[in-house]
């Protein structure tokens, strides 16, 4: 029965393709949203979206957020996103391509966001994790951390905390970890 189906789909792309022209490469579901999602994108003025392997490849694709407030203001801070073929029933996958101090963005680039684990939803969109993304760096939460140490300066002492954050986009040590200049 499936082998029956395969020669019938085989019959059909063949006739389809007969026509001299190229085949024509179908988008899955989840290209189809996430171009929809593209098209209706507002980013705040402090963010970009960049495609480095070309507008052909829309399911990966990098978010440059540059906050204007808060302890990361002046900083540029870079994500990686894939997206699944069956986004939007499974969240982005994004990743900090800048190395940051931060108490939900650990050193090797993963992020605690819920909406990226837990509290997805296929009604989220690109723009909801941007903002996200955004928020973060507005409003740190030290409840929810990955880098516990961070997120300890931050409830103990913010002010170590914030001096903490500028010698690391400044380019500097924190404990004895380097971190190179974001700023």
């Amino acid at each position: 029965m499936i082998r029956l189906f395969k020669v019938k789909e085989k019959q059909r792309e063949a006739a389809e393709n007969s026509n001299g022209k190229p085949p024509v490469k179908k988008q899955s579901a989840g290209e189809l949203r996430l171009h929809k999602d593209i098209s209706e994108l507002n980013l705040p003025k402090t963010c970009s979206m960049a495609f480095p392997n070309g507008k052909d490849d829309l399911m990966n694709f990098e978010v440059t957020i540059r906050p204007d407030e808060g302890y990361y203001s002046g900083g540029i801070f870079t994500f990686s996103f894939q997206i699944s073929p069956i986004y939007p029933h499974e969240a982005p996958k994004v990743k900090c391509k800048t190395k940051i101090y931060h108490p939900n963005i650990d050193l090797e680039g993963n992020i605690c966001l819920n909406i990226l684990r837990e509290d997805w939803k296929p009604v989220l969109n690109i723009n909801t994790v941007i903002y996200g993304l955004y928020h973060l760096f507005t409003e740190p939460n030290h409840e929810d951390p990955l880098n516990h140490d961070a997120a300890a300066v931050l409830r103990d002492n913010p002010k170590l905390f914030e001096n903490n954050v500028r010698r690391a986009m400044s380019g500097g040590y924190v404990g004895q970890t380097f971190f190179t200049r974001c700023m």
